[in-house]
């Protein structure tokens, strides 16, 4: 089978070279007002999310209570309790760090655009991927910052529940609401430009990654992360991948899911959301210089999914 290199990951591995090159573009002291123009897009991507939400959908969804407990159990339990079961191995505060990073994307909602069409491609359960996908990033709201609060105290990071909660209620839960309640004026609208929200969704990611990339490269934070760090981090991210997957697995045959349902478990219950993490990032890192390191496990494993999820899907289809 031949795998094609997604052009997303592509792009984000442009704009870290073009942070590494121009880092003064993303500093707080440049010209460019990056963080104005991101903190709108945020806004933005959300509302439009709003928009193409379907609450009928989501009503129709909730019949399959065991697959999706299974889904939401996998995203916000499993991967979070397999890293945490590193934490007592922690000897330096280089190591903690790059273990908070693991533990941020063990605690991120499911990917929606992406588990979809993996899920449709090998043929699973598509209507309760919509639902466990969509509903993921709801939960994520309010259970991604309680995990890290447990935590990120270690890294000296302010991390005020009552202004991140405020932020996220501003920022991403108000567009929310206010997309779903335009929806019957501007549903149309939506679907029509559905290609050219989703550019403008990744444009946003692009240029937030762009910021913490450029704010680490011109702190020096990644002076002490060598090439075996970063392999090292890889194997990481395939060793959490895999666990997640098959423990997902395991449930599903004990609870004697259909195979379209085990699909959707597997696929949905495995993901990882790039655009929650690079949002959830900039509010609860917002101040932190090395946030390009908490953001390098999550982009390997954006692209590692992509990649893996992609083979078993066709591989699946051909059954």
């Amino acid at each position: 089978m031949k795998i094609k290199i997604d052009k997303f990951v592509l792009s984000i591995i442009v704009v870290i070279g073009i942070a590494y090159l121009f880092p003064n573009w993303g500093i707080p002291e440049s010209p460019v007002p990056i963080d104005a123009i991101s903190t709108v897009g945020i806004s933005l991507i959300f509302f439009f999310y709003g928009l193409k939400l379907s609450p009928e959908k989501l009503k129709s969804g909730l019949k399959n209570w065991k697959l999706h407990f299974l889904v939401q159990a996998s995203t916000f339990l499993i991967f979070p309790l397999i890293v945490l079961a590193f934490n007592p191995f922690l000897r330096t505060q280089e190591q903690e760090i790059m273990w908070l990073a693991f533990f941020f994307l063990a605690t991120l909602p499911s990917t929606v655009s992406s588990s979809v069409v993996m899920v449709s491609i090998a043929k699973g359960n598509v209507p309760a991927a919509i639902f466990n996908a969509s509903i993921s990033g709801i939960i994520g709201i309010a259970i991604t910052p309680l995990w890290m609060g447990l935590f990120v105290d270690s890294t000296q990071t302010d991390f005020d529940f009552t202004e991140i909660y405020t932020k996220l209620i501003v920022q991403i839960i108000l567009p929310v609401v206010i997309g779903l309640l335009l929806q019957r004026f501007l549903n149309v609208f939506a679907n029509k430009y559905s290609k050219q929200l989703t550019l403008f969704d990744k444009f946003i990611i692009l240029l937030i990654i762009y910021k913490s990339f450029a704010e680490s490269f011109y702190e020096n934070i990644f002076s002490g992360v060598s090439l075996l760090d970063l392999f090292f981090m890889f194997v990481a991210v395939l060793l959490l991948f895999f666990l997640a997957f098959f423990i997902t697995r395991l449930v599903a045959e004990k609870l004697k899911f259909s195979k379209e349902d085990q699909i959707t478990a597997q696929f949905c219950g495995t993901k990882k959301s790039l655009v929650h993490g690079t949002v959830f990032s900039k509010i609860l890192f917002g101040n932190t210089a090395a946030i390009g390191i908490v953001l390098l496990p999550l982009m390997v494993f954006h692209a590692t999914q992509i990649v893996i999820i992609s083979f078993i899907a066709a591989k699946l289809a051909k059954r």
